[in-house]
């Protein structure tokens, strides 16, 4: 990143933290598996708001998803089942979708509570692990199929899920991939990798069909490498990079802009943008469970209208 000018910082704040009554601190298989069998309260990821401006939030190794009220500030435990839930997002229709690391995924209905599956597999192949989901205007899914992958076994999947049902991998050599958001005009798809430390983009021609993947940004530094992402109005591409404590906001051409520090923790793994004229970013610490939150120079790109 020497080649631009220093990004200018922007601070963030604690806009909520897990409450006390919420905490566990307890031991879980993805726990025993991850973090060497280390007792925690909870572990938050997948923040997305639904159009009445509520924040859900997942918890990945005690299968919980949470919505947080943006005024009041009040949790509620809408799901409590048996999975591992990494990343969710909110189809124009309200049906809640979730990226599941052991069950694949999954779909949500918020009146209920009641998590179904959506994908478990890929005609007869299960799937390694998946991380995080979108979806386009028209409502195409794409997920990322992460497992273990990385740099000594590049074989991590994007999917896409066409409207009429149809699943296509369409790619199946990416060193870990996480978060995915498309461009504002839907023509690219940006691909977080994780353990590459870099960022994918992979075009999405009408015709369908996988070429020209190339590199959009290469990240320096410690840190675990790019998690979530978030795209704004301007189309400029905010990197959550955990372990650096840090989003970092790129432009469409793949500038430095902002880089938005954490006040808490440096496991900055997700983000979403919300709040007041959708000009707040909200982010996942989660080694503290705390959910942060800074103002953006500019404002989040709508995922639907009040009319779709």
């Amino acid at each position: 990143m020497s080649l631009y000018a220093p990004p200018q910082d922007i601070q963030t704040e604690v806009f909520a933290r897990l409450p006390k009554e919420l905490c566990k601190n307890a031991n879980s298989a993805w726990a025993d598996a991850s973090l060497e069998g280390a007792k925690l309260d909870g572990f938050l990821e997948g923040p997305s708001f639904d159009r009445d401006g509520n924040l859900y939030i997942v918890d990945i190794p005690f299968g919980r998803i949470f919505r947080l009220d943006a005024d009041t500030g009040e949790w509620d435990v809408v799901a409590d089942y048996d999975g591992e839930p990494n990343g969710l997002k909110i189809h124009r229709n309200g049906t809640i979708y979730i990226a599941d690391y052991a069950n694949g995924i999954m779909k949500l209905d918020p009146a209920t509570g009641t998590v179904t599956p959506h994908l478990t597999r890929a005609k007869m192949e299960g799937f390694k692990g998946c991380n995080d989901l979108v979806f386009a205007k028209d409502g195409t899914l794409y997920f990322t199929d992460q497992g273990l992958t990385g740099l000594h076994d590049p074989t991590g999947r994007v999917y896409r899920q066409h409207t009429d049902g149809q699943l296509e991998c369409m790619i199946d050599t990416i060193p870990s991939p996480n978060g995915l958001v498309p461009d504002l005009h839907e023509g690219l798809l940006y691909i977080a990798v994780t353990r590459a430390n870099a960022v994918w983009r992979m075009p999405l021609p009408k015709a369908g069909g996988t070429f020209k993947v190339g590199l959009f940004i290469q990240l320096s530094g410690g840190g675990g490498g790019p998690d979530g992402m978030a795209l704004d109005a301007e189309g400029n591409l905010a990197v959550c990079h955990a372990g650096m404590g840090s989003v970092w906001l790129f432009s469409k051409l793949g500038e430095p802009l902002y880089r938005v520090r954490s006040c808490e923790g440096l496991f900055t793994t997700n983000c979403a943008y919300g709040g007041p004229d959708n000009r707040f970013i909200y982010i996942t610490e989660s080694n503290s469970n705390t959910i942060l939150r800074a103002e953006m120079p500019w404002p989040g790109k709508t995922m639907y209208s009040h009319m779709d």
